[in-house]
């Protein structure tokens, strides 16, 4: 799924070029991305600015209008047909970049479907890519393992996700990632494994609750959780079970799932991404 010492070397030569002066050839970086309401450009700009990095929009032809019932009912006609929408074309050769971040929304655990017609069109073979997305629960992990499937000679690297309503933490997460992925100079914070996996206590079932229960789409039970310290509090890992939903009696459960949850001193639990 990922080559890791060629993008370990890739990225030491950046480093090297920006330490070194005009002489060494850095690799040339795209920040390429789809964005429906403005989150997933938010993270793009983010990227574009902290790499130097030239910046190009995947447009639909016919855009999504942000409406989510909407969105979620032409999407489901166009998978049902088949059919994915036209793009226009880019304003960039991609071509030219060596290395390319693409960023999408999330959408029934993937990523949204103009993304789905770049990779038809354009084969980005020998190049390396750095996926990076937007969700309201998840998708980072499923949508790679698509990504390896539209596009099987390309060096995928894990890649960054955040949820819509954790935006405010983007700026600090994509600076840890690009320093742990030696994009950018800097020493990362390296955190620890999380402990055994144990049963959850009435404490850890709480926090696990306060973090998940606003979120409508997500109505589980912890059974296990391991832990780890971060800076200013706790990441917990917790293995859950999907619970049947009143409003959709007819949907059977999805089974388990990883739900990672921070507890920060001072603010409420907050999950950060469910990995189905």
């Amino acid at each position: 799924m990922k080559n890791v010492k060629l993008v370990m070397v890739i990225a030491t030569l950046l480093l090297a070029a920006v330490s070194c002066g005009p002489r060494e050839k850095a690799p040339k970086i795209l920040v390429l991305y789809y964005s429906q309401t403005g989150n997933t450009k938010a993270v793009a700009q983010e990227f574009a600015t902290r790499l130097n990095a030239d910046m190009a929009e995947i447009v639909p032809d016919e855009p999504y209008d942000g409406d989510f019932q909407a969105t979620i009912d032409r999407s489901i006609k166009e998978r049902e047909a088949g059919v994915t929408p036209t793009i226009q074309p880019l304003a960039v050769d991609v071509k030219k970049y060596d290395i390319i971040f693409l960023g999408y929304p999330v959408w029934f655990g993937t990523y949204a479907p103009p993304v789905a017609t770049f990779l038809k069109q354009v084969d980005l073979s020998g190049k390396t890519l750095v996926p990076f997305c937007t969700f309201g629960s998840g998708g980072l992990v499923s949508s790679i393992k698509d990504l390896v499937k539209a596009q099987p000679n390309v060096f995928i690297l894990d890649g960054y996700g955040v949820r819509a309503a954790r935006l405010g933490a983007m700026p600090k997460e994509v600076d840890q990632f690009l320093k742990e992925h030696r994009f950018i100079k800097g020493e990362p914070i390296h955190l620890g494994d999380f402990e055994e996996l144990h049963p959850v206590s009435e404490a850890e079932a709480a926090i696990f609750d306060a973090a998940v229960g606003d979120y409508p789409m997500l109505n589980a039970r912890a059974e296990a959780v391991g832990s780890r310290p971060i800076p200013g509090g706790t990441e917990y890992l917790f293995i859950a079970v999907d619970l049947p939903r009143e409003d959709m009696p007819d949907m059977p459960p999805a089974g388990q799932m990883k739900v990672y949850v921070n507890v920060i001193e001072g603010e409420t639990p907050i999950f950060t991404q469910v990995v189905r």
